[in-house]
């Protein structure tokens, strides 16, 4: 998938950069956040296509489009989370309720409704989640029904209730899923639909301004042309076909609001003088509060760039990496946020400081769009299909291209990386020979430890390019520390973390931690220090104080 050249994407955030510092400040998010007021009037000039026309990235060019790829939306999904999660959230409701068109729909439905939203700026939400189920689509209870006329299927009457829906109160479109007879299928609701009303906008903990509401349809009639796809019984795989490509921009989320909070942070740690010097020259306030937020985030970087290269390559599906996207960039987006207010002390308990509001925000991405628990158990599922039908040699595999990568490249921890690759596989293997999986713990586990040696593959992988992503604002030197840093840390915690999940369940077998490579992990320690105190030099230089 082609999408935008680099310079329509620079152009494109730099109208987004320049419109959001014009018009929306911090003081305006602030009373914004307080009121619990939806901005209908900024997210109407977001989508206007003389200002922004932000909404006209996730359509095909053939519909009036811009035709933005993956990749694309990522950056996008990230530089919107920059500034408000909120605003974030309402347009990526827009691309989410979209999706079932663009997947599913017939050649005639994608011409129609994405010109529509591309030329009306239509306001679009994605109506799956229900009060009972949540994200158990298997679980609906909103029902579709049959309208025949002279024998005729003429359309359908859909009666049911949607909880949680981002834009469910402001949308002028909304896609809904029910169970029609032939099986769960998407319909395509008007706001204006007899029968149709959003309850109140929800009281919500963290992203205030964006519309969150529960959805009531009463015997709601749609004509049969709305049906999405024109066959019933697509929609569960219509849903699943996106999670990889959704649950990527959720993790952009995680990313954009981290860095958010951590700028925040850095800067104000030089500004701030105690002990005769700046906090930004206090190792021990660096090392723990900054460095360590920065490495994984960027380490998520490099994943959902891989990731989003390879949809754009025409791989299909990848809901396993989509999820580890996921897990990895919004758990690191939440603990730097809350890192971040430590690091500010009683400044960042206030609301003078944008750092409470981010965490309150940055949330809700370890939970809508499939919760981190969710994410563990989808990851685990996916890699241990993998790990049984190769025999014990995916993870193998794996690691060899990292040993390659180390002889060729020894600077980016790529060693480090095929340690935690071949750790977990020794302990995906006495999982297997032991039957751990019928813990529901041990493989929640598992699917953080896969999510975490993954990452660190990717990232050495990253870090080793001649030329790095457009959205990388660090050196070489800077940049391939973080993936050492973050690679050792990946191989300790699968050696300790692995052996402490299965002596859990049940003794250890005889060579078990020899096997797992604990002498070399700890071996691959040494360096950690001088490459995390060369990482906040760094960081200072890149986030000069302002």
């Amino acid at each position: 998938m082609p999408g935008l050249d680099a310079i329509s994407r620079g152009l494109m955030f730099d109208s987004l950069k320049q419109y959001a510092k014009r018009r929306i400040p911090y003081d305006l998010l602030r009373e914004l956040d307080r009121k619990n007021e939806f901005p209908a009037d900024i997210l109407k000039e977001m989508y206007d296509t003389d200002i922004l026309g932000i909404h006209l990235l996730l359509i095909p060019s053939e519909y009036g489009g811009l035709g933005g790829n993956t990749f694309d939306i990522t950056r996008v999904c990230e530089a919107l989370a920059h500034i408000d999660l909120g605003i974030a959230t309402s347009v990526f409701a827009t691309f989410l309720g979209s999706d079932p068109i663009r997947v599913g729909g017939t050649e005639e439905q994608k011409r129609h409704w994405m010109g529509r939203i591309a030329k009306e700026a239509l306001l679009v939400a994605y109506g799956a989640t229900e009060p009972d189920a949540g994200s158990d689509l298997v679980a609906l209870t909103t029902r579709a029904t049959h309208v025949v006329k002279n024998g005729k299927i003429v359309g359908y009457r859909i009666t049911g209730n949607k909880q949680w829906i981002s834009n469910g109160g402001v949308a002028d479109v909304i896609t809904i899923l029910a169970a029609a007879p032939g099986g769960p299928s998407w319909f395509l609701v008007e706001k204006t639909a007899e029968g149709f009303s959003a309850n109140h906008h929800e009281d919500k903990y963290g992203i205030r301004l964006s519309n969150t509401a529960g959805l009531a349809l009463d015997d709601v009639y749609v004509p049969a042309d709305h049906l999405i796809g024109g066959v019933e019984g697509q929609g569960l795989l219509q849903a699943q076909a996106v999670f990889g490509y959704t649950r990527l921009m959720v993790a952009a989320f995680g990313l954009g609001a981290g860095w958010e909070a951590l700028e925040t942070a850095i800067r104000y740690s030089q500004q701030r003088i105690q002990a005769g010097g700046p906090l930004s020259k206090k190792q021990g306030y660096m090392l723990k509060l900054i460095v360590p937020n920065a490495v994984k985030l960027e380490a998520a970087r490099a994943y959902i760039e891989e990731t989003a290269h390879r949809l754009d390559g025409d791989e299909h599906g990848l809901q396993t990496e989509g999820a580890i996207a996921k897990l990895s960039a919004t758990e690191a987006g939440n603990k730097t946020a809350e890192d971040a207010i430590q690091a500010l002390g009683g400044y960042g308990y206030t609301k003078d400081f944008p750092v409470e509001k981010i965490k309150r925000d940055v949330k809700i991405t370890c939970i809508y769009e499939g919760t981190s628990e969710i994410m563990e158990m989808t990851i685990q599922r996916g890699r241990w299909q993998e790990h049984l039908k190769s025999r014990g040699q995916y993870y193998e595999g794996q690691a060899a291209e990292m040993d390659r990568l180390q002889a060729e490249c020894p600077s980016v921890g790529a060693g480090s990386a095929a340690l935690a690759l071949r750790a977990l596989n020794q302990v995906l293997e006495q999982v297997r020979l032991q039957r751990l999986t019928r813990h529901q713990h041990v493989s929640m586990r598992l699917g953080e430890l896969i999510a975490q040696a993954e990452t660190a593959a990717a990232f050495a992988r990253a870090a080793a390019q001649p030329h790095y992503s457009e959205s990388v604002r660090f050196d070489a030197e800077a940049w391939q520390a973080m993936s050492r840093v973050y690679a050792r840390e990946a191989a300790l915690d699968l050696c300790l973390k692995g052996t402490k999940l299965i002596l859990g369940a049940g003794p250890l077998p005889e060579g078990f931690v020899q096997a797992l490579g604990l002498d070399a992990a700890l071996a691959a320690q040494a360096g950690s220090l001088e490459d995390q105190d060369l990482i906040a030099r760094k960081l200072t230089e890149v986030f000069k104080s302002r």
